[in-house]
């Protein structure tokens, strides 16, 4: 899916074949879900070779999900947005790496971080964690405490202007970056891009979702944060 992925588990009776599930799992997601391999389930969809009762029960269940956030954002949220391909990454992306985490509690691991392209699923802290600056790639704007739950962030600096606003069909570029933490990635990573396709309204928007806390960098470096933001002590805001 074109992103690091990275493990740590302090169970010491965790098995190492636990570690190698997420992997493989993470692998075949990538085989079937990827909309840059022709010969994927998702591309065939795309294309409309394959109908939706022909699909599986997990791709039924990634466009569910796409579906709800399309209608709960208005349309901004829309993984076929004017004039581009059918694209379901920002929900597959958290739906996958939480079943990563789903499949480790499975083999009794109780204290983790998976870390998918810095979006995080964390259990048995607190941990902390990291959110890079949008424009100081060596800074962080801000750092979090969490226990158990996941954080995501949506920005553009890694790949430029990604995401799309649906409803117009134009690259979002309102906001630098939103972070959204909540009980799972399934719900922060779409939430997040959500978020930001959606511009500023997004950002009240995202606080408004259950569990939700938000810490958003708008041009300029002003910084909107939740009340809830699990914000870690002493730390900097971006400036």
């Amino acid at each position: 899916m074109g992103f690091p992925v990275s493990l740590r588990v302090d169970d010491a009776d965790v098995p190492e074949r636990a570690a190698d599930a997420v992997f493989a799992w993470l692998r075949e997601v990538d085989e079937r879900f990827s909309p840059f391999r022709p010969g994927s389930e998702v591309a065939c969809h795309g294309r409309g070779e394959l109908a939706r009762h022909e699909l599986s029960e997990d791709l039924v269940e990634v466009l569910d999900l796409c579906e709800h956030y399309r209608r709960a954002t208005g349309g901004a949220f829309d993984v076929r947005p004017p004039g581009r391909g059918f694209d379901p990454c920002a929900v597959v992306k958290g739906w996958a790496v939480q079943r990563g985490a789903q499949l480790l509690r499975a083999a009794g691991a109780r204290r983790f971080c998976l870390n998918a392209g810095g979006d995080v699923v964390v259990s048995g802290g607190p941990w902390r964690v990291g959110v890079r600056h949008p424009e100081h790639a060596d800074m962080l704007c801000t750092t979090l405490e969490l226990t158990d739950g996941a954080v995501a962030t949506s920005a553009r600096y890694e790949r430029g202007d990604h995401i799309v606003d649906g409803r117009t069909g134009r690259p979002a570029t309102a906001l630098l970056s939103v972070t959204v933490t909540a009980a799972t990635l399934t719900e922060a990573d779409p939430i997040a891009t959500a978020a930001f396709a959606m511009g500023p309204e997004g950002i009240d928007w995202a606080a408004s979702q259950p569990g939700c806390e938000v810490f958003a960098v708008l041009p300029g470096g002003r910084v909107l944060r939740s009340e809830g933001f699990p914000v870690g002590e002493g730390v900097p805001r971006a400036a």
